[in-house]
């Protein structure tokens, strides 16, 4: 790459998780423009599960989170958090100045995309697998070594202050909990101006949201922050991030964000650039060459989620009293601070890789994070596990949790990776699936329940049917009524007999507001309680009060006609039913995948076109050398491993076969590779899960090898276009069988026949995979002579084959 300045040659180098390196090669001469580097996005994106579950001390407490009892076992807090004694008696002076660990919880999310049930109830307390999200929040803190915290209130405060106070989080002697209430903030920014003028913060502190949940230990990221603000005290922050896939529909299947683009040094780990796609007008984003003066390397990230977990110093709270203009986090505080040349203010960065950290932002996000809990990449933040106010469950087969006091009929079902809460009962011939059940329920007989959030107290009649809908506390739902995808039911709904409630439909007994607020407008009134949280403004509270006294007969009239019951249907917002399933707790339908997928493609391609564009992620830097093939092969591994974890997430949950395809697609079309690769990626992941699957005998693990490719026949033939990516499972099968897999070594022959049989290998294919082996040494011929009976019969079967045709042809 050619570039003005003192540089003479520029390349581009993959990272763990950048594209094919004959693309790089292909696009190795970028032009430098005089001042910036347009680099081109996709559409890739995603969020990676951590490599492995974390898996801590089990324990059990009677009235405080059990992580008190994970800080102590992994020493959370790191030993610069914790003064040594020099003997008994004597204090330090580490000792006598330490400050103590304080955090900041925004109790308030400054947004509306939970409306219409954030009318009614604060964010923080909606129950998130049958506990309040707040609740994993400060768990996470107590246990991650924190011993102050401060949580602002706005929006419902009095409702957060009552639930602290109630559950003891206020009254706990070593993690001190104070609450900051103020009802004119009406974004991030004021609330951190607030906390500012209280003077509460003597040093370094956690900045967090209510909605985060995250396992992660504090020590070592902490330990970093410090260590950067000796030798630079303006290493202000240091943001928690993690590795995402870099598939252009991951992002939006599993958070329902858009892509995210970062530039980090990765010498330093220091931030250089921030930008997500809902605030970028372009499909570009320009990189100031400036950024390469003082640094050899420069990383370039489209693979990285956003944790919303940021280590702070005092000075960013003064930063945001200083700038008025600063509301947002992350649009104004973040990307400010970036492009600020005076100051010299400076953001680092810490990866996180076996820990868990996610933010509940929208209701598809909420349908991640729980699916993340159920399937225990939150441990021990789980169901199984007592952590204040979730109630005890017992974890049962294929992921079921369940209360030791259910009514659970004879003839009901539960299928996997579901919860059922303490006192509900479900009734005769009913299906439960993949679905959490609050306290307190009654469903009926011959009801279906599937990808749904029932909470508590909630009652379903006989003959419903409910797919991937949320239902709040005290719902009704008379006989044969049906939710389609996507319904949001507020608190005390009625809906009426074998009424359909479309697809996307929020229904609330809170009228929809006439104006359509902006999402960083706030829920000012607590209705479902009669609480007002707006003290300062009582005309507004009377004036509600007077209201809901003078019109509920109108009100109920009205609502009736809307559902057959009692309810207001909420009309979409101003995108229309068109934007409605990106923050839906719904799959996204078929299309849109299509159309995402499509959109990455005419990108890339763009991309392959234009020397002058950078590859999403990658390494930018002087005179790099040229890549090797063991680079190629890392990547290639870490391909398969992407693809298995996206196969295991779709049987898990029960995901469609073409959303499989699409998503495989994404990540091949990301990595730029062939069907070859998704067809030994998609076959091994099939046969690991197999053997992974209870066995034993070698004729169960066979019979688990034909269910698993006969119900994935579909996603696995589609990769098999031709007789070479055949070929290519064979090979693949042969090296699992020396390598990864070998109690599938004795089973080669019998299983050929097996992928023969299901007609995922053709005659020819096995024939020709045979033939080549012949010309092979003798030590590569082992599976060849294993499978010696098969061959021969496939050969006279082909040759009686082609007597038959023969004789037909005579005879014509």
């Amino acid at each position: 790459m050619r570039s003005n300045g003192s540089a003479s040659s520029t390349k581009l180098m993959r990272s763990s998780r950048s594209l094919d390196r004959k693309k790089l090669r292909r696009n190795s001469s970028l032009v430098m423009k005089s001042e910036a580097l347009d680099v081109h996005r996709s559409l890739s994106k995603g969020l990676a599960k951590s490599e492995s579950k974390p898996r801590c001390r089990r324990y059990a407490v009677k009235k405080i989170p059990p992580f008190t009892a994970a800080a102590q076992c992994c020493n959370v807090g790191g030993d610069d958090m914790v003064a040594k004694k020099g003997g008994r008696g004597e204090d330090t002076e580490e000792e006598l100045t330490r400050v103590p660990l304080q955090a900041i919880v925004l109790a308030d999310s400054f947004a509306t995309l939970f409306r219409p049930i954030t009318l009614e109830r604060p964010k923080v307390l909606l129950p998130l697998v049958n506990a309040p999200m707040i609740e994993y929040t400060l768990a996470w803190l107590e246990s991650a070594g924190v011993e102050e915290v401060f949580v602002f209130c706005c929006a419902h405060s009095k409702q957060v202050t009552d639930y602290l106070q109630n559950f003891d989080w206020l009254n706990h002697p070593k993690f001190l909990v104070t609450t900051i209430e103020s009802y004119n903030a009406s974004c991030a920014g004021d609330a951190l101006r607030v906390i500012y003028e209280r003077n509460v913060i003597h040093g370094d502190f956690i900045l967090v949201t209510g909605d985060t949940v995250s396992n992660m230990p504090l020590n070592h990221a902490l330990k970093e922050h410090k260590e950067r603000r000796k030798n630079d005290r303006n290493a202000v922050m240091t943001m928690v991030i993690k590795q995402s896939k870099p598939s252009p529909i991951t992002h939006q299947s599993r958070l329902g964000t858009e892509e995210l683009f970062m530039a980090i040094d990765p010498e330093t780990k220091e931030l250089l650039y921030y930008e997500d796609k809902a605030d970028a007008s372009k499909g570009t984003v320009s990189l100031d060459k400036t950024m390469l003066f003082d640094r050899s390397c420069i990383s370039l990230h489209n693979d990285k989620q956003d944790c919303f977990i940021d280590i702070c110093s005092p000075e960013v709270l003064s930063l945001f009293t200083d700038n008025f203009d600063y509301q947002h986090l992350r649009r104004h505080f973040v990307k400010g601070l970036l492009v600020d040349d005076i100051m010299g203010y400076k953001i680092f960065t810490h990866e996180i890789h076996s820990s868990y950290a996610a933010r509940v932002d929208n209701y598809r996000s909420y349908d991640t994070v729980s699916k993340d809990i159920l399937q225990r990449w939150t441990y021990p933040l789980v169901p199984d596990v007592p952590f204040l106010k979730n109630s005890l469950t017992k974890l049962e087969r294929q992921g079921t949790y369940r209360a030791s006091d259910i009514g659970l009929s004879r003839s009901a079902k539960i299928g996997p990776f579901t919860v059922i809460g303490s006192g509900t009962t479900v009734g005769n011939h009913s299906e439960v699936s993949n679905s959490v059940i609050g306290e307190g329920c009654i469903i009926g007989s011959n009801v279906s329940i599937d990808g749904c959030y029932i909470w508590n107290k909630v009652t379903i009649e006989d003959g419903c049917k409910l797919k991937h809908a949320i239902v709040c506390d005290g719902v009704t739902m008379k006989s044969g009524a049906v939710l389609e995808s996507g319904v949001v039911l507020s608190f005390k709904v009625v809906i009426g007999q074998n009424f359909v409630v479309p697809a996307y439909s929020k229904v609330s007994l809170q009228q929809q507001p006439v104006k359509q607020d902006s999402d960083e407008e706030l829920e000012y009134a607590d209705n479902s309680s009669g609480n007002v949280e707006i003290a300062s403004l009582p005309n507004t509270a009377e004036m509600l009060e007077e209201e809901s006294r003078t019109e509920v007969a109108d009100s109920q009239i009205q609502a009736a006609s809307e559902v057959d019951g009692v309810g207001f249907i909420w009309s979409v917002g101003e995108k229309g039913h068109e934007e409605e399933w990106r923050h839906s707790v719904a799959p996204i339908p078929a299309y849109r995948l299509i159309e995402i997928i499509k959109t990455a493609t005419e990108e890339l391609e763009i991309s392959n076109a234009d020397s002058n564009i950078l590859p999403p992620s990658g390494e930018l830097e002087h005179d790099s050398v040229n890549d090797s093939d063991e680079d190629a092969r890392d990547d290639s591994a870490h391909f398969e491993k992407e693809v298995e974890a996206t196969f295991l997430r779709a049987v898990n949950e029960n995901v469609k076969e073409d959303h499989v395809i699409l998503e495989v697609n994404s990540l091949r079309l990301s990595c730029n590779l062939a069907s070859t690769d998704c067809a030994g990626a998609l076959f091994y992941a099939m046969m690991k899960l197999a053997l992974d699957t209870p066995h034993g005998s070698p004729g169960e693990l066979l019979k688990n090898v034909a269910g698993v490719i006969g119900k994935w026949k579909k996603v696995l033939k589609y990769y098999l276009p031709s007789l070479d990516e055949e070929i290519e499972v064979i090979l693949k099968f042969e090296e699992m069988c020396l390598e990864s897999t070998k109690e599938y070594s004795t089973l080669f022959a019998t299983i050929l026949h097996v992928l023969y049989e299901k007609d995922i290998l053709q005659e020819d294919a096995i024939l020709n995979w045979a033939a080549e082996k012949e010309e092979a040494d003798e030590s590569d011929k082992v599976f060849l002579k294993q499978a010696e009976k098969f061959i021969q019969w496939l050969n006279e079967a082909s040759e009686e084959e082609e007597e038959e045709e023969e004789e037909e042809e005579e005879e014509e």
